[in-house]
């Protein structure tokens, strides 16, 4: 940012901290995930502010506890407070029923409610007046996600002319998919209030662009590269693709402790003499669990050498247990893994360990180190940062990553990975049978390639590319923006074993 002076203020559906009561009396803890990791150093640095819902109940007196947090982090924290039935039809809905199946390309679980939409425009409101309340002239707005897409509209219509960004975390859909929003005209429009719009890819960034020449007539569109702009009668707009990242020093120092040292060790003295293939997700049908454990049965179908010689372990992390879509999804990967483990399971070895709960720090990592082969196959995904985490634990290079298309971080990882189409379950057995066979010196020169583009590439990269792009009207040219090429596809076969994955 080139005024040391200027303060910035960071928007999300959250704020950076868990807000818990017990006896009577609140505690707080500190937010994990990149976001928090990356944007808390700059806001510490320069007294800045962040704005969001605190996960607490609409009435609750949380003044003291978020004044001695501020004081903690060495930034301010503001909060809106939302009602349940905001969080009923805003963010369950609107957010969660809407946004996220229709931006993630299965429109068929939309639940497209109208109450939805009036809800999430009230509470994009909310959230305007609490950031004009409580910021000034010259501070710079930087909102995020899905859940706030309207905010700068709101806030203009309240007169504001403060800078306000945004950055989407999640896809954004072409003009066929995005045309079925029942308030495609509303939300095109509300986001053409931001001065600059951040997205994950390429493709995002131009699937945004397209849906803006279809839904608004007279818009001219400049400039080539990492940022164009797009003009509209007296106002211009920067529209650009930031891939995010994450702390890759954090990772890699922390994965040589003796600690996750020793983690990575219990974990493969367990399942010693196999490779260890490692699955870790969200509870979310956008993750592609199920298709994945589909393909590694019919990897074991179809290559003997792999039965007894690996272990998948597959963790899914408790995510919006309460919904019943996400329910009836753990029901089905808990009966498939134990329809799998059932014809498959000899003496001595089972091919399936499930974990369904969250992971603490040393576990996590100590798996990221120990497993030789990722499999990361979501149906559709922004970016997906396990990708990125495992690579940059995978100190010993000698990690393979099985990389779905549909994941934003092909456009980045796929020279090194093995690039596959989660849809295609022979395709993705034949690539965990390739992944297994790799000698170690082709793992090794994926690997260390892989860690090498994550590392100058991180986290703190992309805030600083964000804010440059905001106040400069340089033009970013980077290779790793570059869109993955589907014309390498190899096509998978029935009848022999070839990897049916895409060359290189």
């Amino acid at each position: 940012m080139t005024n040391p002076e200027r303060r910035l203020v960071i928007v999300s559906n959250r704020l950076p901290i868990i807000l818990q009561k017990n006896d009577g009396q609140w505690t707080v803890k500190p937010g994990s995930g990149g976001l928090v990791t990356a944007l808390a150093p700059v806001l510490k640095n320069r007294g800045g502010l962040w704005i969001g819902w605190p996960g607490s109940p609409h009435d609750a007196d949380l003044e003291v506890p978020l004044r001695q947090a501020s004081v903690d982090i060495g930034y301010k924290l503001k909060p809106v407070m939302l009602s349940e039935e905001d969080i009923d039809k805003y963010y369950h809905g609107l957010s969660n029923e809407v946004i996220w199946p229709l931006f993630h390309d299965l429109q068929s679980r939309c639940n497209f409610d109208s109450e939805y939409w009036s809800s999430y425009q009230e509470v994009n409101k909310k959230f305007a007046a609490v950031i004009l309340e409580n910021t000034r002239k010259d501070d710079y707005i930087w909102v995020h996600d899905y859940h706030l897409m309207n905010v700068a509209q709101e806030m203009k219509s309240m007169g504001s002319d403060q800078k306000i960004g945004f950055f989407l975390h999640i896809p954004f859909p072409p003009p066929d998919i995005f045309v079925k929003l029942p308030w495609r005209y509303e939300l095109i429009h509300a986001l053409m209030e931001y001065d600059l719009l951040g997205f994950q890819t390429l493709r995002d960034r131009r699937n945004f662009v397209q849906c803006v020449r279809t839904f608004i007539k007279n818009v001219r569109t400049q400039g080539k590269g990492q940022i164009v702009t797009l003009q509209l009668r007296d106002k211009t707009i920067k529209v650009g693709n930031f891939p995010i990242s994450i702390d890759y020093k954090y990772f890699a120092q922390q994965t040589a402790t003796k600690e996750v040292a020793d983690s990575a060790w219990f974990i493969h003295e367990n399942l010693s003499d196999r490779q260890i293939i490692l699955g870790i997700d969200r509870l979310d049908y956008t993750k592609g669990i199920i298709e994945r454990l589909k393909a590694f049965e019919k990897a074991l179908e179809k290559h003997a050498a792999l039965l007894g010689a690996v272990s998948y372990i597959q963790i899914v992390v408790p995510s919006r247990v309460n919904i019943p879509e996400y329910q009836q999804l753990r029901i089905e990967i808990e009966q498939l893994v134990s329809r799998i483990n059932g014809r498959f399971t000899k003496y001595g070895w089972v091919p399936i360990h499930y974990i369904f709960r969250s992971l603490d720090q040393y576990e996590l990592l100590g798996y990221y180190r120990t497993a030789e082969i990722a499999l990361i196959t979501p149906l559709k995904d922004g970016m997906n940062l396990v990708a990125k985490e495992y690579c940059a634990c995978s100190v010993e290079d000698n990690g393979v990553i099985i990389l779905s298309e549909f994941a934003g971080a092909s456009a980045q990882l796929h020279k090194g990975a093995i690039m596959v189409n989660p849809y295609d379950v022979n395709s993705v057995a034949d690539a965990i049978y390739r992944a297994f066979e790799m000698s170690r010196e082709e793992r090794q020169a994926r690997m260390g390639k892989l860690r090498q583009s994550i590392k100058k590439y991180d986290i703190f990269w992309w805030v600083d590319s964000f804010l440059d792009a905001a106040f400069t009207e340089k033009l970013y040219r980077f290779p790793i923006l570059e869109e993955y090429d589907y014309s390498t596809q190899v096509p998978s076969t029935e009848t022999n074993g070839n990897s049916g994955v895409h060359a290189e």
